[in-house]
């Protein structure tokens, strides 16, 4: 049973995964189906989590929309999800970026990382 269940989740993995990190501002791109016509649309803010292994990976972004919070969770594998774009990095020093949510305007900015 295990190694049908593992078949199935190798083919469904993507062989190209976009290197980001929590911290980083990223541009998602989604397929979205309205009707019969299907057209992309792009979600970008910071990412302030990411979690799970294998085609269970999933990370979540968070934006600031007319000054309401919006997160959104994608999972990484999902054909849904066109392209992650890495827009700058950040420097961060915790796995999870929950903080930033009772934060807002400066104080809920992400130090870009320079190389």
């Amino acid at each position: 049973m295990n190694n049908i269940i593992k078949n199935i989740e190798d083919a469904q993995m993507k062989t190209e995964v976009p290197v980001f990190n929590v911290g980083d501002t990223v541009k998602v791109s989604a397929k979205i189906k309205e009707g019969n016509r299907e057209r992309s649309q792009i979600f970008e803010g910071t990412v302030l989590k990411m979690q799970g292994t294998g085609v269970r990976a999933t990370f979540t972004v968070r934006k600031l929309s007319n000054g309401v919070g919006v997160e959104k969770t994608w999972p990484l594998h999902s054909p849904i999800v066109e392209s992650v774009t890495v827009v700058r990095r950040g420097k961060v020093r915790r796995a999870k970026l929950n903080y930033l949510r009772k934060r807002t305007g400066k104080a809920a900015k992400v130090k870009e990382l320079v190389r």
